[in-house]
């Protein structure tokens, strides 16, 4: 089990520092499904008591192939997902989920012992919407996990539609449409072209994208941001260039003019 055991919570008693933990904007965990993808057994059962004990459902999986076949039974509302797990490794269940339109909104936490820079940028890559490294605090998890669902849940309550150029994103229905064809995002990069698109043609910088997506304060650099910019260009396919880059500054989204 890897639990630093500086910000480690004990499994027992329940302690008042959880109760920071709940959330302050009036709504409750209750009914909220995470999925803790974990071979280590211990832990995995550690991660699933913390879990409902803030008000969750939990289930678990062992395996990369297991996790599958769990989401496709029931949908979780976030995955804790372990990066090296047996049979199916966490790299492809984060692919697949990605790539399958049904599951690709689903919010991922990766967990891993996999701890260089150059590995978060993987992770984040791949479609994670946020990233914890092994040794990790019990606490530092919890609040990861409240703030994506955080944001998953502000963001389902706007119900306004996004349109520039050849790009439309409708923020209540999840969905993005580039001439008319249907695009499948991550949660990270369908928060950041919103963002992009309300902002109408003024530049946001990097650190503006991760107060705005990830949330202030978040644990991760600049160059997250650059990642979640690329693959979303990729997958905007004929409006990549609408997406600019302000050298030394940040990002802007514009239409250009059709030349003569």
């Amino acid at each position: 089990m890897r639990i630093a055991s500086g910000g480690s919570m004990p499994v027992s008693p329940r302690s008042a520092a959880a109760d920071e933990l709940r959330p302050t904007d009036g709504t409750t965990n209750s009914g909220r499904l995470i999925l803790v993808v974990e071979d280590e057994a211990d832990l995995a059962e550690v991660l699933c008591y913390h879990h409902q004990r803030e008000g969750y459902r939990c289930r678990q999986a062992r395996d990369g192939a297991a996790a599958l076949a769990e989401i496709q039974r029931t949908r979780p509302d976030l995955v804790v997902l372990d990066r090296m797990l047996p049979r199916v490794s966490g790299d492809e269940v984060a692919r697949q989920l990605r790539r399958d339109p049904h599951t690709a909104d689903i919010p991922i936490i990766m967990l891993t012992a996999k701890a260089e820079d150059a590995d978060e940028l993987v992770g984040f890559a791949l479609g994670a919407d946020d990233y914890v490294r092994k040794p990790f605090a019990i606490r530092l998890l919890l609040a990861r996990v409240a703030a994506v669902l955080r944001r998953e849940r502000l963001g389902s309550r706007q119900r306004e539609v996004l349109a520039s150029g050849p790009v439309v994103l409708d923020r209540g229905r999840h969905l993005v449409h580039v001439d008319g064809q249907p695009v499948t995002l991550t949660v990270t990069e369908f928060r950041i072209l919103g963002a992009l698109l309300a902002a109408n043609g003024r530049v946001l910088t990097r650190e503006h994208l991760l107060d705005l997506v990830l949330g202030r304060g978040a644990a991760v650099t600049n160059r997250t941001v650059d990642v979640h910019i690329a693959a979303l260009r990729k997958k905007l396919g004929p409006a990549a260039g609408c997406i600019q880059t302000v050298r030394g500054v940040g990002y802007t989204f514009r239409v250009s003019a059709p030349g003569p």
